[in-house]
């Protein structure tokens, strides 16, 4: 694909724009949520890179003045979170992170120091260290994080490995976060909500929890680890699409199963809650493709936390049943 001169960015799209570039890597490390690297017979590296930017990724109230959702330990929290959960969405354990900064000259040292508090609270609650980085000057504030991790290579998990007749098992609740970036934009709405919910909404937008717990549960309880997924950091419905077109299939979701948090299904419309759960993004979680008898034991570890949504078909359709919302639209950046 070769772009004409004059095409912007935002005119072919992040999916337009990734085809262009992926011509520039080996397609056998292009794909997933993160490269997967054969450096030794038992276990395989794996390596990603997020890039988080002040007025896009969080507001802080320097970018956008008015806007005010993110403190800077919880921009330090997100920004190694949303890699560590790449790490999850492989299968692999977190080694460690390096620290890319762009920095305007008149940030107050005290706000750097803060982020790393937050980084610091994230890497030690997961195990993981801070190996270094790199700090330049820019007039735009952003943070590049480049996660390192480990996994057998019998072990990665991949978007293109599910099969028709699996299952499709979510972690978590879906659309929390989304629904805490609404409170956090109009605070005024608080007070449609009881303390306890309010709370747990803010905390899922600020403080995600890469699932990390997973991976291990699943070595347990499917030694042929035959699995295919990806986090839902883009949204649950743009997960359910990347999945099925890497892998060649379709897919059908029950709409009563949608992981639907309580405080959400009782705070807004049906059709709200939803759409949020289905597109809100920044949930962190995990979709899952795997054996219905391996999915039923997940379950059953992990309780609330988890739970199967749907099924992998053959037509390379993606179906939500007693619902008219086109989940064939996958979340763009541009």
């Amino acid at each position: 694909m070769k772009p004409e001169a004059n095409l912007t960015v935002a005119a072919i799209g992040e999916q337009g724009l990734l085809k262009i570039l992926h011509q520039f890597c080996p397609s056998h490390l292009i794909g997933d949520d993160a490269a997967v690297i054969n450096h030794r017979s038992d276990h395989s590296l794996v390596i990603t890179t997020d890039v988080l930017v002040d007025g896009v990724h969080f507001s802080d109230g320097m970018a956008q003045p008015n806007v005010y959702t993110t403190s800077p330990e919880d921009v330090g929290w997100r920004a190694v979170a949303a890699n560590l959960s790449d790490l999850a969405a492989m299968g692999a354990t977190p080694f460690g992170i390096t620290v890319g900064l762009s920095l305007p000259g008149t940030l107050p040292v005290s706000w750097v120091e803060r982020l790393y508090q937050g980084l610091s609270s994230c890497l030690e609650q997961y195990q993981t260290v801070l190996w270094g980085g790199d700090v330049t000057r820019s007039s735009l504030l952003t943070i590049s994080i480049t996660a390192v991790g480990e996994v057998q290579p019998q072990q990665v998990i991949r978007r293109q490995d599910a099969k028709v007749g699996d299952v499709i098992f979510v972690t978590g609740d879906h659309g929390a976060s989304r629904a805490g970036l609404e409170l956090l934009l109009h605070p005024e709405r608080q007070q449609e909500l009881d303390t306890v919910s309010f709370q747990q909404l803010i905390k899922a937008h600020q403080r995600p929890q890469p699932r990390l717990d997973v991976p291990p549960i699943l070595r347990e309880i499917l030694p042929e680890f035959r699995v295919g997924g990806m986090d839902s950091s883009d949204g649950l419905a743009d997960a359910i699409i990347q999945i099925a077109r890497s892998s060649g299939v379709g897919a059908k979701i029950d709409a009563e199963a949608l992981p639907i948090p309580l405080a959400v299904r009782s705070w807004v419309s049906p059709e709200e809650a939803r759409k949020w759960t289905l597109y809100g993004g920044e949930d962190f979680e995990l979709v899952l493709t795997l054996p219905r008898h391996a999915a039923e034991q997940l379950q059953e570890k992990l309780g609330n936390s988890g739970k199967i949504i749907g099924e992998v078909s053959i037509e390379p359709e993606i179906k939500l049943s007693d619902s008219d919302l086109d989940l064939n639209q996958s979340f763009q950046h541009w």
